[in-house]
């Protein structure tokens, strides 16, 4: 069975002089943002979330950037709290708290252990190592994230899973009293996922955990490659991958025609190619990714090799699976053969994207609940 999370970045897409800059990451000036065009959005994306749900979605998707116009869920934890409150049913999926960043893991388990209780237990915990643009905003040294995370991920776990006081004296974080009084309500823990764009030692470091990897907008030649990684060091750590275990997400939007789809092209390409692009090590600085990675961002390589994310047009991102827009029924088909040729258990849309305007993504969200989703879970079945 085949679980379906709506997901958008909450951007503020609205970015004047934006070619006197490297990137619209990091350094683009917040002069240009407007309090209340920002409040407008934020509440405008909060009510497509919650349609989600009444549609049909199985989830609700929440993230975390910073410094940039790109993504206004600039606390994970936040956004999740208002859907929390707007939802009934739905999982509400972290995708996620960057816990490397952190300089208090124990306040962040207490956190995400909150949200499980006011949610009765919808909760997926997502980890995340997020990419330079991060560590530099937090003046973090780069080279320290994948410890950083690590430890943290171990202490988050043992907070979640055994009573304290305890002490804890790690390399990176120390407390003399860790006794937090809350547990989240899923027992041991909430579900722990693990989304990535290509970092070998990401995928078998949560293959090794048998947490679920999710591949984020990632062609799907190079989807398989990373899946291919997963599975084999499952193998090695004594168990099976099953669909279950892996999840992609690609840019969706749905419309009544083919005509009306093609309204949506330009707000995705501001997506893939103005909200991506930018100086290499503003995303993978040196002392960060491993060795070997070929990430979204980089040219793939093997037989059939891709352009970056960032250089390819909407036929590319059609065919590679980046990007799945038309009707019901001919998105329906894409969908169809993209869970089963990489073997997936979980899908996740980014349904909003760009200036894409409120009435084409609630119309999209609404085709998408009402006929895409039962004509894929009928299909799959």
């Amino acid at each position: 069975m085949v679980d379906f999370y709506y997901f958008s970045e909450m951007p503020y897409p609205d970015t004047p002089e934006l070619d006197q800059y490297p990137s619209i990451r990091l350094t683009y000036p917040n002069k240009y943002f407007d309090r209340k065009t920002g409040s407008d959005l934020i509440r405008r994306y909060i009510d497509e979330y919650a349609y989600a749900e009444t549609v049909g979605f199985d989830g609700l998707m929440v993230n975390e950037h910073h410094n940039t116009p790109t993504c206004m869920h600039y606390a994970a934890n936040i956004s999740a709290a208002a859907l929390i409150q707007r939802t009934q049913a739905c999982k509400i999926l972290l995708l996620g708290n960057v816990i490397a960043l952190w300089d208090n893991p124990v306040r962040l388990a207490e956190e995400v252990a909150m949200l499980d209780l006011m949610s009765g237990g919808r909760v997926i915990s997502g980890f995340v190592r997020g990419i330079g643009i991060e560590q530099f905003s937090m003046n973090i040294d780069p080279g320290l994230n994948r410890e950083r995370y690590q430890e943290s991920h171990d202490l988050i776990l043992k907070i979640w899973t055994q009573p304290g006081p305890f002490r804890w004296e790690g390399k990176h974080f120390q407390f003399r009293y860790v006794n937090p009084w809350c547990f989240p309500l899923q027992e041991p823990h909430p579900p722990i996922w693990v989304p990535g764009i290509g970092s070998t030692a990401s995928i078998k470091w949560a293959a090794q955990h048998g947490y679920p990897y999710v591949s984020f907008l990632a062609p799907m030649d190079m989807a398989e490659q990373w899946f291919d990684l997963y599975r084999e060091t499952a193998e090695h750590s004594g168990y099976t991958a099953t669909p279950d275990n892996l999840g992609y997400m690609t840019g969706l939007f749905v419309a009544d025609t083919e005509a009306e789809a093609r309204k949506s092209y330009e707000h995705y390409l501001w997506r893939t190619q103005t909200s991506l692009k930018g100086p290499m090590h503003y995303y993978m600085p040196v002392g960060m990714t491993s060795r070997g990675t070929t990430s979204i961002l980089s040219e793939g390589s093997g037989a059939k090799k891709h352009k970056p994310v960032f250089q390819m047009t909407i036929d590319d991102l059609q065919e590679a699976g980046g990007f799945v827009v038309g009707t019901p029924k001919q998105v329906t088909q894409r969908l169809k053969e993209i869970i089963q040729r990489l073997g997936i258990g979980h899908m996740l849309f980014e349904g909003q994207y760009g200036g894409l305007p409120h009435e084409l993504t609630m119309r999209s969200i609404e085709l998408t609940g009402k006929e895409v989703l039962p004509a894929l879970r009928q299909e799959l079945a």
